[in-house]
C-alpha cells in the first residue's frame, strides 16, 4: 500500500477517536459577512414578447419602427402590425389599416430614415412624417429597394436598374452587372453600398459613378457599422474598411450559426440573423445567442431592426419577436419570481411544475404531482425562510406556513409512523404509474417509495425554520418533524421502511449498504455525508443523545467520516469486477447528488458537533465546490459561502442569477450545432464543452441537472417554478451576506 495513503488512513482514525472523546457541544452559528460581496445594482434583464403569423401563405419581408414606437411589417399581403402580445402571452400579426391612405398603397418596402418611416411604392418615395410633404415620384414601376442620404436624396432600385431621386427628379440612373438585393448608405464616406447577387458595388452621389469592390457569390447581406461594412455570407461574415475598401481580418466562422441572413447595427451593437436564430457580438468578443421559442417565433430570421422602449425587433418566417432590455436589480427579479411561483406553481402548498402545456401556452397546463414534491417544496421553503430572516416579510411567513403544512401532511396522510410520503393527491387524479397507496381519508391517495433526496431536503428546510423563524408554533412543528423522520430512520437501522415493511430503493444509509460500494462510487460518499449531517441537525435541535450516539457509531465503527472526506476527484467508475449496482451507480457524474450534498451541507457544517469536525467539513465542502467550479452553478457557489470561504465564485453566481431567463418554459433548445463553442471528449463528468453557456441559452433545469447539456426536446410542454431554481440561491446569498440589498441609481 502507498505510504502516504496509509498515513492518511491512520490520521483519519486518530481524528475519529479524537472527535469521539472531545467536546460535542454545537458551535455558534452567527453569520459573519464573507469577503466576497455583491452590491445589487440594476443590470440589464432581457425578455421576449412574440407575435405569431397565423396565415401560412403570407411571406414576411421586413420590419421597421419609428420614433413614436409604431411597428410595421412589410409582407406579401401588404402592411401588417403587431396586435396584443405580452410576456408569455403571444400576440398576432394583423393587417395594418390604421392609416388607409398608406395601407391601401402597394408598399414594396420601408426604411427608418431620420427616425421616421419612409416608404416606396410603384409611384413614389413617400412618408407620413414632415406633414406628408415627402412624396418624390419615380419612374421605376417595380421599385422595391430604397436608401437615403442625409438630404432627402434617395437611391432606389427594382432589382435591375438604379435611380437617384431628389424631389421627384431622377438625377442619375444606371445599372450594375448583377441582380440588386439591397442598398445601404454610408454617411461617413458619402457612399451608397449596393449588394448584388454576385458582388458588392459602391455608388458615389458626388461623382455619379459605380465601382465594383468585391466579387463573391456567397454574400447574403450587408450593414454599415461606423467605418466598417459588415458582410454576411452563407458561411460566416467578414468586414471591409469603408474608406480603403480593403478586407479587415479573416472571415469569421466561429459563430452560433454561419448561414447569415441579415445584419443590423443597433446602438453600437452588431446583430446577426441566421437560419438558426439571432446573435449579437458582445464586448468580450463572444456572441449572445437568441434562439428557440424562448426568444423568437421561429429560428429562421429574416430581418432585425431597432424597436421602441429599448427593444430589438426580430422578423422571422413565422412572426415577430421583440426582445426587451429592462433595468432591474436582483431583488426586482426575485419579486417577479415570487409572483410567478404564487400565481401558477402552488399545488396544495407544494412548489410544483406546470405540465401538459400545448406549445408554451401556460393557460393550457395543469399542476401534476411529482416524485420530488417534497424536495422541490423543501428548497422553495428554505428560500422563503431566508427571505423572512432577512426582510421579516409577512408574505414570506405566510408562504412558509402554507408549505410547511403540505410538508407535515406528507407524514400524516399515510399510516406508517414517521414515514414521509413522496406526494399526495385527491383520489382519481394520479398523473403517473408510480406506486400510489390509498389513504385512510377516502378522498386522498399518497405516493410511496420515498428516497434520500426527499429526506435530505426535508431536514434542510425544517432546520432553517427551526433556527431562523421566530414563530414558536412553526419552530416547534419543524423540530417535531426532524425528530419524527430521524427517529424512524434510526429505528429502522438507517433505512426508510415503506408500507410493505421493506426499505425503499434509495433511502438507505445503513453501513451494510453504504460500504458495499467501492470507495470511488459516489453513493458511498453522498450517503455518508447526508446521514451525518441529518443526525447532527437532529441532535442540535432536540438534544437527544441517540442522534449523537448514532452519528459517532457510523463515524467510528463504519468509516463514515473517511467516506465523506474522500476528495471529489476520486469519484469515478467502479472497477469491472464490482457488483452490478455499483457499476450502474457510477456510469457518470450524478448531478442529483450535487443537489443533495449542498442541501445537506447546511446541517453538516452548521450543526457540526465540534470545531474539529467543522474544520474537516469545511475542507470537503470547498473541495466539492472547486470540483464544480467550471459548471458555474449559482446555488453551489452561494452555498459555499456558508463555510466562510473567501474565494467563492460570487461573480459567476451573480452571472447565473442575472442570466437566468424570466421565461421558465421548457422550450426545445439546440446548441450542439454551434460553431462558436469548443467541444471536448466524452468524460465521466459529462462535460461537453470547455466553457459553460449562460443560462439564457440553455434549457430550463433544476439544480440536479448537468449545465453542460446542450440540447433538449422540451417542446414548450411545461413551465418550471422559480421557487427552487432561482429563489433559493438568491435568498441564500442575501442571508449569508454575500448579496446586498437593492441599490437604485
Amino acid at each position: 500500500m502507498n505510504i502516504r495513503k496509509l498515513l492518511n488512513q491512520r490520521l483519519l482514525i486518530i481524528v475519529a477517536v479524537f472527535v469521539l472523546l472531545s467536546s460535542c457541544e454545537p458551535t455558534q452559528n452567527k453569520v459573519k459577512q464573507a469577503k466576497p460581496f455583491y452590491k445589487d445594482k440594476p443590470f440589464t434583464q432581457e425578455y421576449s414578447v412574440k407575435y405569431q403569423l397565423e396565415d401560412n401563405d403570407t411571406e414576411l419581408r421586413k420590419v421597421v419602427s419609428d420614433r413614436n414606437g409604431y411597428i410595421q411589417i412589410i409582407s406579401s399581403k401588404g402592411l401588417l402590425r403587431p396586435r396584443a402580445g405580452q410576456f408569455l402571452f403571444p400576440g398576432t400579426l394583423v393587417t395594418d389599416i390604421q392609416y388607409r391612405p398608406t395601407s391601401d398603397k402597394k408598399i414594396a418596402t420601408a426604411i427608418n430614415y431620420k427616425n421616421q418611416l419612409v416608404y416606396i411604392d410603384n409611384k413614389a418615395v413617400l412618408s407620413n412624417a414632415w406633414a406628408g410633404k415627402l412624396y418624390s415620384k419615380h419612374q421605376l414601376k417595380n421599385a422595391k429597394i430604397l436608401a437615403g442620404d442625409n438630404d432627402f436624396t434617395f437611391l432606389i432600385s427594382d432589382g435591375k436598374k438604379l435611380n437617384m431621386l431628389k424631389d421627384s427628379e431622377t438625377i442619375w440612373e444606371g445599372e450594375i452587372d448583377t441582380e440588386i438585393k439591397d442598398i445601404k448608405y454610408d454617411a461617413v464616406n458619402n457612399l451608397f453600398w449596393i449588394l448584388g447577387n454576385q458582388s458588392i458595388n459602391t455608388f458615389s452621389p458626388k461623382n455619379k459613378e459605380t465601382e465594383k469592390v468585391i466579387d463573391n457569390t456567397n454574400i447574403t447581406c450587408i450593414e454599415i457599422a461606423g467605418n466598417e461594412l459588415v458582410i454576411g455570407t452563407s458561411d460566416g461574415y467578414f468586414k471591409i474598411d469603408t474608406k480603403s475598401k480593403k478586407q479587415i481580418g479573416k472571415v469569421q466562422t466561429k459563430l452560433p450559426c454561419t448561414e447569415i441572413t441579415t445584419i443590423s447595427e443597433i446602438d453600437g451593437n452588431i446583430w446577426f440573423g441566421s437560419t438558426r436564430g439571432a446573435f449579437m457580438l458582445n464586448k468580450e468578443g463572444k456572441y449572445n445567442y437568441y434562439a428557440s421559442k424562448r426568444w423568437l417565433p421561429s429560428d429562421n430570421v429574416i430581418d432585425i431592426a431597432k424597436g421602441p422602449e429599448n427593444s430589438v425587433l426580430f422578423l422571422t418566417d413565422r412572426g415577430l419577436g421583440q426582445i426587451f432590455s429592462k433595468e432591474m436589480t436582483l431583488y426586482d427579479k426575485a419579486m417577479f419570481f415570487e409572483k410567478q411561483v404564487r400565481n401558477r406553481h402552488i399545488r396544495n402548498g407544494f412548489n410544483a411544475t406546470v405540465g401538459s402545456m400545448v406549445s408554451g401556452d401556460i393557460t393550457t397546463g395543469s399542476l401534476p404531482t411529482s416524485d420530488n414534491d417534497g424536495l422541490w417544496t423543501a428548497m422553495y421553503l428554505a428560500g422563503e425562510v431566508f427571505r423572512y430572516s432577512v426582510t421579516k416579510s409577512k408574505d414570506a411567513l405566510q408562504n412558509i406556513t402554507e408549505s410547511l403544512d403540505a410538508m407535515e401532511r406528507l407524514y400524516t396522510i399515510n399510516s406508517i409512523p414517521g414515514f414521509p410520503s413522496r406526494s399526495f393527491e385527491r383520489r382519481g387524479y394520479k398523473y403517473d404509474d408510480k406506486p400510489w397507496r390509498r389513504a385512510e381519508d377516502p378522498e386522498w391517495d399518497w405516493k410511496s417509495t420515498t428516497s434520500s433526496d426527499e429526506a435530505i431536503g426535508h431536514i434542510f428546510a425544517f432546520a432553517t425554520i427551526a433556527e431562523l423563524v421566530d414563530v414558536p408554533e412553526l419552530r416547534e412543528k419543524s423540530i417535531m418533524l426532524i425528530d419524527t423522520l430521524m427517529s424512524t430512520i434510526i429505528k429502522n437501522d438507517f433505512y426508510l421502511v415503506d408500507w410493505d415493511g421493506k426499505p425503499t430503493k434509495w433511502a438507505r444509509w445503513n453501513p451494510e449498504y453504504v460500504n458495499a460500494r467501492p470507495k470511488m462510487v459516489g453513493d458511498r460518499k453522498i450517503n455518508s455525508s447526508n446521514i451525518i449531517g441529518m443526525l447532527q441537525t437532529a441532535y442540535y435541535f432536540t438534544k437527544k443523545e441517540k442522534y449523537k450516539k448514532a452519528a459517532f457509531y457510523l463515524i467510528n465503527k463504519h468509516g463514515y467520516l473517511e467516506n465523506l472526506m474522500l476528495p471529489m476527484d476520486k469519484i469515478g467508475h467502479a472497477p469491472d469486477d464490482a457488483d452490478l449496482l455499483s457499476r450502474q451507480l457510477s456510469d457518470g457524474w450524478n448531478h442529483s447528488d450535487d443537489e443533495m450534498y449542498f442541501c445537506g451541507y447546511w446541517g453538516l457544517y452548521r450543526y457540526a458537533f465540534n470545531d474539529t469536525l467543522k474544520a474537516m467539513y469545511k475542507e470537503t465542502i470547498i473541495d466539492h465546490w472547486k470540483y464544480e467550479q467550471n459548471e458555474k452553478e449559482g446555488l453551489w457557489n452561494i452555498m459555499t459561502a456558508l463555510v466562510g470561504a473567501d474565494e467563492i465564485d460570487l461573480k459567476e453566481a451573480v452571472w447565473y442569477l442575472q442570466k437566468y431567463p424570466l421565461d421558465l418554459i421548457d422550450w426545445t433548445i439546440s446548441n450542439s450545432n454551434r460553431k462558436d463553442i469548443e467541444f471536448i471528449e466524452p468524460n465521466f463528468r459529462n462535460q461537453t464543452i470547455t466553457e459553460v453557456l449562460p443560462a439564457s441559452e440553455l434549457r430550463i433545469s433544476r439544480h440536479n441537472a448537468n449545465r453542460f447539456d446542450l440540447d433538449s426536446n422540451g417542446g414548450g410542454r411545461s413551465e418550471f417554478s422559480a421557487g427552487d431554481i432561482w429563489i433559493l440561491p438568491y435568498w441564500t446569498g442575501r442571508y449569508l451576506g454575500v448579496i446586498g440589498a437593492p441599490e437604485k441609481n
